[in-house]
């Protein structure tokens, strides 16, 4: 399987997303690639932690970007279970060529106007890159939020608005803004594998990824 993690504005978590499904993978015992495909580079910064606080990363890194990347991805793609590429929250060549060859385009939204009122353009992105590749499933779902408390009502007004694109499929599961998700990422960890554990940060993230293959099977 193909990830893609993208969007149209940064600022939501997006590495974050990636590097936590690629230790949920790890975890299913998968052989996974992680592609930086994001001129910022913060996979690559996370795995060059990992590689110096472990003994192994458990996985392998490779920095593409550009027109090329989906012919790279694809030459790949035979020699590993699963790949996750990470975009950053840009409209960029990569990101486009990226989702030519994905099987899954995942898409975090922040709780906050600036944010969801994206949703227009990663329509028009998820429609334009089906022209090519029509097996591509597209999600949305909220993150660095709380569905309780101040922000459960931010998170029932996004849910709302993204619930009006049927194209990008809203899933109901919500990752939460968290300390353990800083804490993981400063150990070059998934919530997965912080000790001690985060009960409701490894929750959130087993509850997304594991409905997300229930629905790309």
């Amino acid at each position: 399987m193909i990830y893609t993690i993208g969007g149209i504005k940064g600022g939501s978590s997006k590495t974050t997303i990636a590097t936590n499904l690629v230790v949920f993978l790890l975890q299913q015992r998968r052989k996974v690639l992680l592609v930086d495909a994001d001129d910022q580079a913060s996979a690559s910064s996370f795995t060059d932690v990992r590689s110096q606080l472990h003994e192994a990363t458990g996985y392998e890194l490779v920095q593409l970007t550009g027109r090329t990347l989906h012919q790279q991805v694809f030459a790949l793609a035979g020699k590993y279970d699963d790949i996750v590429i990470d975009t950053g929250g840009r409209d960029t060549v990569s990101q486009r060529a990226a989702l030519t060859v994905s099987d899954v385009f995942l898409v975090p939204f922040a709780a906050r106007s600036l944010d969801i009122w994206t949703i227009d353009a990663v329509v028009k992105l998820v429609d334009e890159v089906k022209a090519v590749n029509a097996n591509l499933r597209s999600f949305s779902f909220v993150a660095r939020t709380d569905v309780h408390g101040n922000q459960g009502s931010a998170w029932r007004e996004a849910a709302a608005v993204l619930k009006e694109y049927p194209s990008v499929e809203f899933l109901e599961q919500v990752v939460g803004n968290r300390v353990a998700f800083g804490n993981a990422v400063a150990r070059g960890e998934g919530v997965l594998e912080l000790k001690p554990a985060d009960t409701k940060a490894s929750a959130e993230i087993t509850a997304l990824f594991t409905h997300v293959q229930q629905l790309t099977k």
